[in-house]
């Protein structure tokens, strides 16, 4: 091995900077220690760091280093004792493996999903060409019971302000604001009072509505036809949809063509998965 090999993991960990044709020619291939001729690589350690703990995450590399360093050299001299893999560290490997290979098929499919061509047709299906949504304007009275709400609807058939009795009487939030929830859609109220102010007119006053925060006199004020966000502003939410449409689709394609057998494992009881005798010792 030569000197600056040598001197690679003492150098970065006392933070040390290296002549700029090491640091160049450093990759993940970079043997960084040699345990009994196994070789240690530079990919090793970082592998190692990229899964620790968020806490250990946060910790500066030059105290990361020489503890990762050391903790791969020990793990291999104890390795080294060991002449084979128990059962169940073989069952662990294998599930790993599993994973590991499954999730680099997820991420060749989700690269090649979310092109511009696809985001574009997907943008263009579900918000440019949509229908719009309605937006809703509207104020509210916020009483406990609803003797209290109707004495209200009759102050108001009255020509009371709305907004008067509202800074008076509601016991809700908005009262001090004279009752106004100001913009919202379809979903942004519970049932019964989004119920109450599709059906009514701009300009109208409800009759009492009851939900679980006590009794409501609401007052829409206008409604409005919501404009479709900008391309930019729902990418990264096109981008998933099309990426779990992609996976979705490739592992339903792969059933298909694939020979899969669960009759075993459909007939047994799933409380063996609770038995501890069967787990691989």
């Amino acid at each position: 091995m030569s000197v600056t090999a040598r001197l690679l993991p003492a150098a970065l960990a006392l933070g040390l900077a290296l002549p700029a044709a090491a640091q160049d020619t450093l990759t993940p291939e970079t043997v960084v220690a040699t345990v009994n001729g196994t070789e240690i690589t530079l990919g090793h350690m970082v592998a190692l760091r990229s899964r620790l703990p968020q806490q250990y995450q946060q910790l500066p590399a030059e105290v990361l280093f020489p503890g990762i360093l050391d903790q791969l050299v020990q793990q291999q001299l104890l390795a080294d004792t060991e002449e084979a893999l128990s059962p169940g560290g073989q069952v662990t490997i294998d599930n790993e493996e599993r994973a590991i290979l499954a999730n680099q098929a997820i991420g060749a499919i989700a690269a090649n999903a979310a092109t511009d061509e696809a985001l574009a047709a997907a943008y263009e299906e579900q918000f440019a060409s949509a229908e719009p949504d309605t937006e809703y304007n509207a104020s509210h009275i916020l009483v406990e019971t609803e003797e209290e709400a109707a004495a209200i609807v009759e102050e108001l058939q009255g020509g009371a302000d709305f907004a008067t009795l509202a800074q008076e009487r509601s016991t809700g939030p908005s009262g001090p604001n004279g009752g106004l929830l100001g913009w919202f859609g379809a979903g942004a109220m519970v049932e019964p009072f989004e119920t109450a102010v599709m059906a009514l007119e701009a300009g109208a006053i409800s009759e009492p509505v009851q939900t679980q925060f006590g009794w409501h006199v609401i007052l829409l004020n206008e409604t409005r036809l919501a404009e479709a966000p900008p391309l930019e502003a729902v990418r990264g939410e096109l981008t998933e949809q099309l990426q779990r449409a992609a996976v979705d689709d490739r592992i339903a394609e792969l059933t298909e063509a694939g020979d899969v057998d669960r009759s075993a494992g459909d007939a047994l009881d799933p409380a063996v998965l609770n038995d501890p005798a069967l787990i691989p010792q």
